[in-house]
């Protein structure tokens, strides 16, 4: 394994297999989670996410065999009621990490800032529209962060390159940091259908690569937005250099500490249904074995 790749992606795969295209029953996304920490990439699997509504069923169909719990909570109906029940949970199996939250008006997300459990991060869900850019104000300086959604089950659910272009862009600009969500199953962009159903439309979908990366060379202030819009739409692996000490697209570095800079303070991870796609994808570029 280089170094660089586990740098790039350690931990970047927060597993939401119960959610659609997958849409898995809970005791099935378990025994999936469960299955990948047991295997040799497990060092690219991150969170579990759960809704916050299915925390108690969740422990109840907790496997005798030890398995390290961590959890990204989707936060749903009354907030002070959900952080109330998190705060009130105690189980030596699981870890709450992270929390999830649906877009909010920028008032409603200054209140809930106020009352955020400490050491879990607070991911808030920005719709990549006119007006995103509002919300970073509201986010800075706060530990808080933003969440983005990179596709989805319909078309309209993808963002233009343009439109994750600027978000990227927008973030490094405000030092907020973000996660993704859906539509990243693939290294690089290319058209795959939206489901496993036989006759599903096709569409053109971002890589998870290509998001990376780019996150990685704005966040150190390497790359201008022309490059960034070309970079999001490179559908070949050649430009890509993976090397023991660091990673180049074209002739744009980035070293294994800024890497991980970038990861612990920028881009955290991204949500996806299938952690068995990405994989698959990555051995047939051969950047894993």
């Amino acid at each position: 394994m280089l170094a660089s790749l586990e740098a790039l992606l350690s931990s970047v795969v927060d597993y939401a297999g119960l959610f659609p295209p997958a849409k898995l029953e809970l005791p099935q996304a378990m025994a999936n989670y469960a299955e990948y920490q047991a295997t040799p990439y497990a060092w690219m699997l991150g969170r579990f996410v759960l809704p916050v509504s299915r925390l108690q069923e969740f422990e109840t169909l907790l496997p005798e065999k030890p398995t390290k719990w961590s959890l990204s909570i989707i936060m749903t109906g009354d907030v002070k009621e959900a952080i109330a029940q998190l705060q009130s949970f105690n189980n030596e199996k699981i870890a709450i990490t992270s929390l999830e939250f649906p877009p909010l008006p920028p008032a409603e997300i200054e209140k809930i800032l106020s009352f955020l459990p400490a050491g879990i991060e607070s991911f808030f869900e920005i719709l990549l529209n006119s007006d995103f850019k509002t919300y970073l104000p509201v986010l800075q300086h706060t530990g808080a962060a933003a969440k983005i959604r990179t596709g989805g089950v319909t078309v309209d659910a993808f963002p233009s390159v343009t439109q994750l272009c600027q978000s990227i862009f927008a973030f490094a600009e405000a030092q907020v940091s973000f996660k993704a969500t859906a539509g990243l199953h693939h290294p690089l962009l290319g058209k795959h259908p939206l489901t496993s159903e036989p006759n599903s439309v096709v569409t053109v979908m971002h890589g998870f690569l290509n998001v990376t990366v780019l996150a990685a060379l704005v966040y150190q202030q390497k790359i201008t937005p022309e490059l960034a819009l070309e970079l999001l739409q490179e559908s070949s692996s050649n430009n890509f250099h993976f090397t023991t000490d660091g990673i180049s697209w074209k002739d744009y570095q980035l070293n294994i500490a800024e890497i991980e800079k970038t990861r612990q303070h920028f881009f955290r991870s991204f949500g996806s249904c299938s952690f068995q796609e990405p994989i698959d994808d990555l051995k047939e570029l051969k950047l894993v074995h």
